[in-house]
C-alpha cells in the first residue's frame, strides 16, 4: 500500500504518504485563503521527498471536513481527479477524526476547529480513535457547560478559552495522522466512508433571488 491523504477542510493545507507501515513524508502550510494554490505543490513536495512518482500511489483518503466550502472543496476535487485519473479507490475520513487521532488523548475528550462567523464546528470523543458524537457547528458559549471538564484540541478551542479552559493542540490538521488513521482501519478491515463533503451548513456565496429588470429605452 502507498496512501496518499491530503485535507483542505481547515487553514492548514496539507498532504503526506503512508506506506501501510509509518509516514514516509509529509507537507503542511497554513494560509487559509490559498488552499489551491498550495496543494499540488504540496503533493508534489511528499512525492519528491519520498522519491516517488504519483502513478505508485494506491489508495487516496481526503478529509471531508467539516470545514469552509470554497477550501474543503479544493482537497475533495483534487482526490476525485486523482483517483479518476489513477484508477485507485478514494476514501474520506472527517477531519476532526483526524485532528483527534493526532492528540493522542485517552478518555473522553472534544475537538474543535474554527468555523468562522464566531463558530465552532466540534464533536466529542473517547479516546483519540473513537467518535461518540456527530459533527456539528455551535457558538463556543452555547456548548461550554457540555464540554465543561473536557480537554478540547483545535484552533477552535484556542480561539475562545473562555468557553474552552482547557484548550490543547494540535491547533490544525495534519495529513499525517489522518493518513495513519486510515492506514490503521483499512489494515483492520473497516469501510472508510466515501469522500463527500460535510459542509453542515450553506456556503457564503448565495445566488441573488431576485434580479434587477432592466428594459430597453
Amino acid at each position: 500500500m502507498l496512501l496518499l491523504a491530503v485535507d483542505t477542510a481547515t487553514p492548514a493545507v496539507t498532504a503526506a504518504l503512508h506506506d501501510g507501515t509509518s509516514v514516509v513524508a509529509e507537507a503542511t502550510s497554513t494560509d487559509a485563503r490559498r488552499h489551491g494554490e498550495l496543494l499540488l505543490p504540496a503533493v508534489d513536495r511528499v512525492l519528491a521527498d519520498a522519491g516517488l512518482a504519483l502513478s505508485a500511489v494506491t489508495d487516496l483518503v481526503v478529509g471531508v471536513g467539516p470545514g469552509p466550502y470554497t477550501g474543503l472543496r479544493v482537497g475533495l476535487v483534487t482526490a476525485a481527479t486523482f483517483g479518476s485519473a489513477l484508477e485507485i479507490p478514494v476514501h474520506g475520513l472527517c477531519t476532526l477524526d483526524g485532528l483527534a487521532y493526532a492528540s493522542g488523548i485517552e478518555g473522553p475528550f472534544a475537538v474543535a476547529t474554527d468555523a468562522r462567523r464566531k463558530e465552532v464546528y466540534w464533536a466529542r470523543y473517547d479516546g483519540f480513535r473513537t467518535r461518540v458524537s456527530e459533527p456539528a457547528v455551535d457558538r463556543p458559549a452555547e456548548i461550554a457547560d457540555r464540554l465543561a471538564g473536557l480537554p478540547v484540541v483545535g484552533a477552535g478551542a484556542l480561539l475562545y478559552p473562555e468557553s474552552f479552559p482547557d484548550a490543547r493542540g494540535p491547533e490544525h490538521q495534519s495529513a499525517a495522522a489522518l493518513a495513519s488513521l486510515a492506514a490503521e482501519k483499512l489494515a483492520a478491515g473497516e469501510e472508510l466512508p466515501p469522500p463527500r463533503p460535510l459542509y453542515l451548513r450553506r456556503p457564503d456565496a448565495q445566488v441573488p433571488k431576485n434580479y434587477k429588470v432592466v428594459t430597453p429605452s
